[in-house]
């Protein structure tokens, strides 16, 4: 540290920031935004990226203007003097430059403690925060729709793409400021979250994902588990999941914090859930104990695979918490647009179903995917990132007509298959190239029969053939679309 120490704590939007030498790490989206405001407070800015492309020299040339210094082509050395480091989202809890800024003793935040930090001091819009393994840029999306048909100016942010740094930084200024905000909080985010305090919090489940990235399951459990921290109103958990029910159990929130469940069937008290074709409330109203707000039909809520009404339940929750009646819940359900990517129908060709869910990047996505459908044809492989497949085959191979595998961890997949479902027909598609789609989507084909789904479900990150997991989704409804042509 360099005398700054102090500081520190009390930083926040009206502070002194000259004289600090703030190092943002990243200059992508949210990077970017740090940066920006960080040098529009006064603070000496050094801006780094291990990546030196074309966009990242695009944003370096603008921070450069803006009277940053940039370095390109090195995001492990932290530069010298530094007195704090700023992360961005998608830098694993333990690279280098941030196992060096804590030997140093270098404070380390997140951007989310950032924009925390740096929103206006009188009438900041209280956030609602969502995590978990799976689905929390649908849920944060829902919620956001729920608030909207309340009449609340809103936005979902962090996450899910749009940089919370330069929300906060809208705030304050009239035409900018916002009601409520929702917030998708990805793990590697949390570890440096220190000072957040959301009105209302929600870990959707926890499964084995990111463990390359935290060293062990533990500490993804132990990352997820901050998002509690300091939590106002409620505290939602999943019923279903133990993990995060101890999760609550165990954060330190505010007095008088409520827990909040939320679960598929019939609600206990203080609880979200459903009664025949019905989503109802047992937290938020007088008469809990003996009756039932009903929120939405199970109609309401598009596409109603059984985790998609979970993720509904959850961000009505986290909704409810806020004051939004139920109505607007109900309305929110409604117009809301599924993200892309996510158990999307992409069509139908002689009778079997296709349907894009490459969003479903880790095991757990992909058997909650799996297990939406009765009979399925399974395209799976990627980046398997250190998981085992073996308790995804056991619970789903009753649905498997077959699977076809692509990818560079595909042989991981296909020994599981051996191991729990030997009889299952399996095929192996080679290529590497963005144009094996059209291969294994012909191969799935032929295994498919009337009435039969062909389910992109990876299972697997897609770096290993593609940009990301849309370039693989959209090159699967490419596929199909030829696979309708040529019939």
């Amino acid at each position: 540290m360099t005398g700054a120490g102090e500081r520190m704590q009390g930083l926040r939007r009206d502070a002194d920031w000259s004289g600090l030498h703030v190092v943002v790490a990243g200059v992508g989206v949210a990077g970017f935004a740090a940066a920006d405001a960080l040098c529009a407070l006064g603070a000496t800015v050094t801006a780094i990226d291990a990546a030196d492309g074309p966009r990242q020299q695009e944003r370096a040339a603008v921070l450069g203007i803006l009277g940053a210094t940039v370095r390109l082509g090195d995001g492990d050395t932290l530069p010298e003097a530094a007195d704090l480091l700023v992360v961005s989202p998608g830098l694993p809890p333990r690279a280098p430059v941030i196992t060096a800024a804590e030997a140093a003793g270098v404070p380390v935040w997140g951007e989310l403690e950032l924009a925390w930090r740096l929103r206006p001091a009188t009438g900041a819009a209280p956030w609602l925060v969502v995590t978990g393994t799976n689905g929390k840029t649908t849920t944060t999306l829902m919620l956001e729709s729920m608030l909207r048909a309340a009449g609340l100016r809103t936005v979902a942010a962090g996450n899910i793409g749009v940089s919370m740094v330069e929300v906060v930084m809208g705030e304050g200024s009239g035409a900018g400021d916002l009601d409520v905000i929702a917030v998708e909080v990805g793990a590697p985010q949390l570890p440096f979250l220190h000072s957040m305090s959301p009105k209302a919090s929600v870990c959707l489940n926890i499964a084995e994902d990111h463990v390359d990235l935290f060293g062990s399951m533990e500490a993804y459990v132990a990352a997820k588990a901050r998002i509690y921290a300091r939590t106002q109103v409620a505290c939602v958990y999943n019923v279903a999941d133990p993990v995060t029910m101890r999760m609550v159990q165990e954060a330190d929130v505010v007095e008088g914090c409520r827990a909040i469940g939320f679960t598929l069937g019939v609600p206990d008290v203080s609880m979200l859930g459903v009664v025949e074709d019905v989503l109802v409330d047992r937290a938020y109203i007088a008469n809990r104990r003996e009756a039932a707000q009903e929120l939405a039909t199970l109609a309401d809520v598009r596409p109603a695979a059984p985790h998609n009404v979970a993720n509904a339940l959850a961000a009505a929750a986290l909704a409810r918490a806020h004051g939004v009646p139920p109505v607007a819940v109900r309305d929110g359900l409604r117009a809301f647009t599924p993200a892309g990517h996510r158990i999307a129908d992409v069509g139908t060709v002689a009778g079997v179903r296709y349907v894009d869910d490459s969003k479903a990047t880790n095991c757990h996505a992909a058997q909650t995917s799996l297990l939406a459908y009765e009979r399925v044809v399974w395209i799976a492989g990627g980046m398997a990132k250190g998981q085992s497949f073996d308790d995804l085959i056991v619970a789903t191979r009753d649905r498997l007509a077959g699977v076809v595998l692509l990818g560079v961890d595909r042989p991981v997949i296909a020994d599981a298959l051996a191991r729990h479902a030997p009889d299952l027909p399996v095929v192996e598609v080679a290529r590497t190239d963005t144009g094996a789609m059209a291969e294994v989507v012909a191969a799935a084909a032929a295994m498919a029969g009337p009435g039969d789904t062909v389910l992109l479900a990876p299972g697997c990150a897609s770096w290993d053939m593609f940009r990301d997991y849309a370039q693989r989704g959209d090159a699967f409804a490419e596929a199909v679309a030829a696979l309708r042509e040529g019939m």
